[in-house]
């Protein structure tokens, strides 16, 4: 199901336009939820719109259609095709061949099979839509409390985790197939990696001790990794200034207009997909702040050594 939650109020500036919210907030679980490419298309269109200076409802006359739809189109719930553009092209007065271009490339995107659609089956709808996101942004934001971050976890604590869950045994490798591609995936594109490591979280074994060991060598290889793309911080246990309350959180952010950030917090069983530009902007303002007070990766590495002298 998905919950559209409430989000601070609008400032209508007295000819249809809506300002002051640039998105909503959802809780999502299992139903289809609004990939990075479909909101790509829709964000252009929303900014097209706008620049037409039209309302949804004015918009949606134009086109045949209901305000609903729009907005759906517009929040990459649904997606129009390709021969559907030349429609929009006129109601918004889209004349150039290069935007022109552009939208139907964006379109052909929205609707091109991805590369986790062979895990479809296995993996939650939410999940799908944090890939989806993860696989536009430029760079990606994490800080989980209760266990590592997808792309840090080495195959065998992934599978102890997935063995913890409550999906059937026989998913078990494919969800480790799905998360051991999904790093591969990440690591071969220009985009960066900043991740906030809880030392609670490596304090809670997970599968066994040298699953522990292999993890720890792990997270320690990649702070001694020469990749600009990727840092590494860790927030100590037993430090007044350093707080977690923010919770797990990932930030998206994108490159150009392409989108807003969006901010994803994950739950037992589904999670919230954060838009709302003062939302947004608090955890982003929460996270840094965690940031900077964590240890940086030289004194992470010593710490993360330290540790392993517990799963010996």
């Amino acid at each position: 199901m998905s919950k559209q939650l409430p989000a601070p109020a609008e400032f209508d500036d007295g000819a249809g336009q809506r300002a002051g919210r640039r998105g909503a907030v959802r809780y999502l679980q299992n139903e289809a939820a609004p990939g990075a490419a479909r909101k790509v298309l829709g964000n252009a269109l929303r900014l097209s719109r706008e620049s037409a200076r039209l309302s949804l409802g004015e918009a949606a006359s134009h086109l045949g259609v209901s305000s609903s739809k729009v907005s759906r189109i517009e929040s990459g719930t649904n997606s129009p095709k390709q021969r559907d553009l030349p429609k929009f092209f006129e109601t918004y007065g889209i004349t150039t061949p290069e935007e022109q271009g552009n939208l139907q490339e964006l379109a052909a995107a929205a609707h091109r099979p991805t590369w986790w659609q062979p895990w479809s089956a296995v993996t939650p709808k939410y999940l799908q839509a944090v890939v989806s996101f993860e696989d536009m942004a430029s760079r990606v934001r994490s800080f989980e409390p209760a266990y590592l971050h997808g792309l840090l976890q080495t195959p065998e604590y992934a599978r102890a985790l997935i063995e913890r869950g409550r999906g059937p045994a026989s998913t078990y490798d494919e969800l480790v197939r799905f998360r051991t591609t999904r790093q591969k995936q990440f690591a071969a594109a220009d985009k960066k990696l900043l991740c906030v490591v809880d030392e609670a979280t490596l304090a809670r074994p997970v599968g066994s001790a040298a699953i522990m060991r292999g993890q720890l060598q792990h997270l320690i290889d990649l702070t001694l990794t020469s990749n600009p793309r990727i840092q590494l911080r860790l927030a100590p246990l037993y430090e007044f200034d350093v707080h977690v309350e923010l919770g797990p959180t990932t930030i998206f952010d994108f490159a150009g207009r392409l989108l807003p950030t969006i901010v994803f917090t994950e739950g037992y069983d589904g999670g919230l997909v954060i838009e709302d530009e003062e939302m947004v902007d608090r955890r982003v303002k929460a996270f840094d702040a965690l940031a900077t007070r964590s240890l940086d990766s030289h004194a992470m590495r010593r710490r993360l050594q330290h540790l392993l002298v517990r799963y010996k």
